[in-house]
């Protein structure tokens, strides 16, 4: 795999951005969706060593390929947030227009990420927002409980920080590279939701201008959902830390 990606001539060139770990029965049909996208995106896997295989399927499909499907092989499972970290900071190597990021597991549809690139492509928003609680938005196959969790997940944290964001806990988003730059990647150590839920606290904080988008997320196709008691909590303590700093008025 080469040190750096290759850039796109396009003046809207996108790089989606897929964690993977133990997706091996998903990833091969996600990556030919996706490649059907306008403008034909470029697709970067970032697997964190997944004993199912995942990493070496994500290498044949980079070699079926060439420019288009990259492999990021992490040694560790660290957790959502720095493998996105991880990812972002290889996608920025490109000189790409924008960056999106979503997950392996078909709960994102590829078509909705079609309309957020149309979307982003009409305004100009430097960051574009799937979301499944604006009018049109639906989420399919959840129980009632975990739709409870999600909806007064977002509520809570919404209202905490004070910001108009129907769905900060959704991970279907895109980014323009400048945005991401901006919020300055590095210093975050958060996971999970608490990930979602802090870059785009971010970006609205230093005034980036953000356009939700109506989808319709279902329940992973296959596999086992990696979604765990340890994740919602720390969201929940995660959204203070985030309001105090704006209460005090500190830089990131």
């Amino acid at each position: 795999m080469p040190t750096s990606l290759p850039a796109s001539s396009s003046p809207m060139a996108v790089t989606i951005v897929i964690p993977t770990y133990n997706e091996f029965e998903n990833i091969d049909a996600l990556v030919e969706e996706l490649l059907a996208l306008e403008p034909v995106p470029q697709v970067l896997i970032v697997d964190d060593s997944s004993p199912d295989g995942t990493g070496e399927l994500a290498d044949h499909l980079a070699r079926e390929h060439p420019g288009q499907v990259f492999v990021l092989h992490r040694t560790e499972k660290e957790g959502l947030g720095r493998a996105y970290i991880a990812g972002f900071q290889r996608a920025l190597e490109l000189g790409t227009s924008h960056i999106a990021q979503m997950d392996a597991d078909h709960s994102h549809r590829p078509s909705d990420l079609q309309i957020m690139i149309d979307v982003a492509a009409e305004t100009g928003a430097d960051l574009v927002l799937g979301s499944r609680y604006v009018a049109g938005g639906r989420t399919v196959g959840w129980p009632w409980h975990r739709k409870l969790i999600s909806r007064a997940g977002g509520f809570y944290a919404g209202t905490i920080l004070r910001v108009p964001i129907r769905d900060l806990t959704g991970g279907l988003k895109l980014w323009t590279s400048e945005t991401l730059r901006d919020i300055d990647l590095k210093s975050m150590h958060s996971d999970g939701y608490s990930f979602q839920i802090e870059t785009t606290y971010r970006a609205l904080q230093r005034k980036h201008t953000v356009e939700q988008v109506p989808i319709t997320f279902t329940d992973r196709v296959a596999g086992a959902s990696k979604l765990s008691r340890r994740v919602v909590i720390e969201a929940a303590l995660m959204v203070w830390p985030l309001r105090l700093r704006q209460f005090f008025r500190r830089p990131w």
